[in-house]
């Protein structure tokens, strides 16, 4: 039988990160961070990062791993995870994988396609059609040569639809067809269970996200993408900077935008994002799924952990 792994995920604002501290109170776990955003250094507020008193409650995995000027795949994810996972379970702790980035999920129940690697020079073409034409419209030509793609992306969605177009300039083929001929990974000895944070009132989420992004402009979110700012090697093309409620803030400061206007579109994007994210979610059949805003979440999300290590769980 394969080794049973938790995987804690949700939308954002959900509570995932308070909700690892209950649960590392009942087992001795390490946290493996599922989020493309909490690996950059510098970048803190924005991605509600765990603080310094957190970490020393509990371990945590993949934290302040890159530049902000540098890239991080999925591909490096998967491989990053399974040795932590590895080295976790051999120091006889449990290991619990908790975030929002649906895609690093599905690299590691799933396996990697072999997609092209990134070429700046394509994207930089992508991107300079996107200031002129916006990405509606590149949304809609990419429905002419890969509508499979396409109807499962946003017309806003610039990161994905750059990939997207990205590999079909590169290769020639449509990304879709790629995916679906990939061939599969090794299976890996590990057994991935999905315990869900999803609310029963979308609104009251909506609600929850506007508070926390409005904390944290006043925890002092512009002052820390101004830092970013003025280093002078960022800029809107990197994964760090399009993270939801760091562009926004960027546009600010390039002028393009008042602040009230800012903080408006990252509250709006936010919300897109949690609606993508529980989009990815309801498809997955087999999660366990949680009222994020009941408040004995974190005892429930208890329970449910308990089923599922059953005999594997260590002692506290």
């Amino acid at each position: 039988m394969k080794t049973p792994i938790v995987c804690l995920a949700g939308p954002t604002a959900a509570g995932k990160s308070a909700t690892t501290l209950a649960v590392a109170q009942r087992w001795p776990m390490e946290i493996v961070n599922v989020d493309s955003a909490v690996i950059y250094r510098g970048m803190d507020i924005g991605t509600a990062k765990p603080t310094p008193q957190e970490r020393r409650q509990v371990p945590q995995h993949l934290l302040d791993i890159r530049d902000p000027a540098e890239s991080y795949s999925a591909a490096e994810f998967r491989a990053d995870a399974l040795r932590l996972i590895e080295e976790i379970r051999a120091r006889g702790r449990v290991p619990l994988l908790c975030g929002g980035t649906m895609l690093y999920y599905k690299a590691l129940r799933e396996g990697l396609s072999d997609l092209p690697q990134a070429d700046a020079a394509v994207r930089a073409a992508i991107d300079a059609e996107a200031r002129q034409h916006g990405w509606p419209e590149l949304h809609r030509r990419l429905a002419v040569f890969d509508p499979d793609t396409a109807r499962r992306l946003a017309p806003n969605d610039s990161q994905r639809l750059q990939r997207a177009i990205e590999v079909y300039r590169i290769t020639g083929r449509p990304m879709s067809a790629l995916l679906a001929g990939a061939a599969s990974q090794p299976e890996d000895p590990y057994d991935y269970h999905t315990i869900s944070l999803e609310p029963s009132d979308r609104l009251a989420l909506h609600a929850r996200i506007a508070a926390r992004y409005r904390q944290m402009i006043e925890a002092g979110l512009i002052e820390e993408v101004r830092a970013l700012h003025g280093r002078g090697d960022l800029h809107p093309g990197l994964p760090s900077i399009r993270c939801v409620g760091y562009r926004q803030i960027w546009d600010y400061l390039e002028g393009e935008t008042n602040l009230a206007t800012a903080i408006e579109r990252a509250i709006a994007a936010t919300r897109q994002l949690a609606k993508r994210q529980l989009t990815w979610l309801r498809a997955q059949p087999e999660r366990h799924v949680i009222d994020c805003l009941a408040p004995d979440a974190p005892e429930r999300v208890v329970a449910a952990i308990e089923r599922i290590l059953g005999a594997n769980a260590p002692h506290p």
